[in-house]
């Protein structure tokens, strides 16, 4: 059903990524609590949002983009209700910034979950998206230096190798995603520190 409704489920799904990701930020202790405020989790939602909906290359990146474009003013909408932010916050610079940057992750890892399922000489390659952008982040979070950052790190890998596990069929094709998946995360990694994200 969700391959013929993908109008539907994009928009849908990006209220409730956004909502959700503030709810998770707000309630759930550390060192997890972090994963809410993480925009490799946010890239690896629009990974997963086309790997599981089969759609084609058009439907399947439109559908990635409108789901983190709608999670943006979603997060804030869940902000201004549950702790009385500014509703401007929906529509500010921040916010726009924050949408282009929504475009971005869905073009390339919506791509790339619809890559992941496809046979073909790219498919290994999309596969090791997911721990890519999460090693990445981790390396950011482990130059800062600091016990909480280490540990959001760590959690990090950790779900980077996990991502590769669940959405990667044989132990060997594991092995070369998470292989792949560490120049790959340098190249993610100089880009968070071009755009500046420390």
């Amino acid at each position: 059903m969700i391959n013929r409704y993908a109008a539907v489920a994009a928009p849908v799904a990006g209220l409730l990524l956004g909502a959700l990701d503030f709810v998770w930020i707000k309630y759930v202790p550390f060192p997890f609590g972090g994963l809410g405020n993480s925009l490799a989790v946010w890239a690896v939602a629009g990974f997963l949002f086309t790997y599981w909906g089969r759609w084609g290359w058009a439907r399947g990146i439109a559908a990635a983009v409108v789901m983190l474009v709608v999670a943006v003013p979603s997060y804030y909408l869940a902000a201004a209700v549950i702790q009385n932010d500014d509703l401007s916050n929906l529509y500010n610079t921040v916010a726009l910034v924050w949408m282009g940057f929504a475009v971005i992750a869905g073009v390339v890892f919506g791509g790339a979950g619809i890559a992941a399922r496809r046979p073909g000489r790219w498919q290994t390659a999309a596969s090791a998206m997911p721990a890519a952008v999460m090693f990445a982040e981790a390396a950011v979070l482990a130059r800062r230096g600091g016990d909480e950052p280490l540990w959001s790190a760590l959690i990090d890998v950790a779900l980077g190798v996990l991502l590769t596990v669940l959405v990667v069929d044989t132990w060997r094709r594991r092995l070369v995603a998470l292989l792949l998946a560490v120049p790959l995360a340098v190249v993610g990694f100089a880009l968070l520190s071009v755009a500046r994200f420390q």
